[in-house]
């Protein structure tokens, strides 16, 4: 992990090769990415996970020869921490821009990013989003802020049409939703579109719950939740309360017809999976995913469990952010930040392994990403829409 102390002395090492002008042509033989996220406080697990996929790109890249037309400059990264706290994000923007990078790649959470995307705006600091889900993050008009990923209007539709057509083909058991989500910028945009959107579809939103982050106990809210007794449970939250939230229902015999997670922040997770299987058991998840029938995929997810690691979607979200970045620079042929934005506002990056095709860039949001919707079924996280992806047929609902 990176020290204060170490990442000011790179930071000023990095000021001063910076400071001169590269002259008679010659190439850079670095090229220093900003690399930041929330590796402390709160959401550690996920920043380290991100951060684990920016170095495993980073490497890649680099044994691929590295930015060739720049005469095979490597990337090296400046690490930064959030600490969980966007002013700390923020903080972190400032010092890599003193230290002369030629963009950011982070910082995971929305309210962080949204934070960082701003204060890198005001240094024409080219800042690729690799999670960062807030739709407000690409709506505010700053050409420096590009996202490869969905945003969460993009996939509370898509769940919402999907949990439509699985209800409709059972018969219509599901009635009555309650949603659980957390107090963020994430967890409460994304319960607030979910509220606007289910009683258009026919179902009644009999409770809304917000909690802190962290929260240590859910006894209250899924005794809350007996009470109500709704036929579908929507969760928004992040790993450690999605997983405890979870438990508890596991613990308190609550099964109702469906768990039904948008942007889950253990539905789609090969840890919660290996930890709590019984819990995890039947959960529906509508969340970034990976292409399943990409070799390029499975090869990645190889290596990163060979690592003692798990293979979740912020790690792979930043690998295939951190190689956006490269494809830009390589087009760029440049390391100046107006050249780089340029490159990535044409960007047509397509060698990735999401479910995606072609990059295509508008107000800085890729437009043809897309989630997938993904069910825990005989151990394991199975695709089962879109049709195009699927590796098996949705169980909906559940059987109590």
């Amino acid at each position: 992990m990176t020290t204060r102390r170490h990442f000011m002395s790179q930071s000023a090492v990095a000021a001063s090769a910076l400071a001169f002008p590269l002259v008679g042509g010659a190439q850079p033989n670095t090229i220093k990415v900003g690399v930041l996220h929330p590796v402390t406080g709160a959401l550690a697990y996920s920043g380290q996970q991100c951060r684990e996929g920016a170095l495993m790109a980073i490497e890649d890249i680099n044994k691929a020869g590295g930015i060739k037309s720049l005469g095979g400059a490597k990337i090296e990264a400046l690490l930064g921490d959030a600490q969980s706290q966007p002013q700390a994000g923020a903080a972190e923007v400032e010092k890599m821009n003193e230290a002369g990078v030629s963009a950011v790649v982070g910082a995971f959470a929305s309210a962080i990013c949204l934070a960082t995307t701003q204060t890198a705006a005001k240094y024409n600091l080219p800042h690729v989003v690799d999670v960062g889900v807030a739709d407000q993050i690409v709506e505010r008009g700053l050409k420096n802020t590009f996202r490869f990923a969905p945003g969460y209007k993009k996939v509370a539709e898509t769940a919402i049409s999907n949990l439509h057509v699985l209800n409709t083909a059972a018969g219509k058991p599901a009635k009555t939703v309650m949603i659980i989500h957390e107090e963020s910028l994430f967890g409460s945009g994304t319960a607030q579109l979910l509220a606007r959107e289910l009683p258009g579809f026919g179902y009644e939103v009999k409770e809304i719950v917000k909690h802190a982050n962290p929260t240590r106990d859910f006894n209250n809210i899924v005794l809350r939740m007996k009470a109500v007794n709704p036929d579908i449970v929507i969760p928004a939250n992040y790993y450690n309360e999605y997983a405890l939230l979870v438990r508890t229902m596991q613990q308190q015999k609550i099964t109702p017809k469906a768990i039904y997670s948008v942007l889950g922040g253990a539905a789609s997770s090969y840890k919660f999976l290996k930890e709590f299987p019984e819990a995890a058991n039947g959960i529906i998840d509508c969340n970034h995913w990976f292409n399943p029938k990409d070799p390029k995929a499975q090869a990645l997810k190889k290596r990163v469990e060979a690592k003692g690691l798990f293979f979740s979607y912020e790690l792979f979200l930043t690998y295939t952010a951190m190689w956006l970045l490269a494809d830009a620079l390589e087009r760029a042929k440049s390391t100046d930040r107006a050249a780089i934005i340029d490159s990535l506002e044409k960007s047509t990056f397509a060698n990735h392994f999401m479910p995606y095709g072609p990059t295509k860039f508008v107000n800085g949001q890729n437009q043809g990403a897309q989630p997938l919707m993904v069910q825990v079924l005989d151990k394991d996280i199975k695709v089962i829409i879109p049709r195009e992806y699927r590796q098996a047929d949705p169980l909906f609902p559940l059987k109590a």
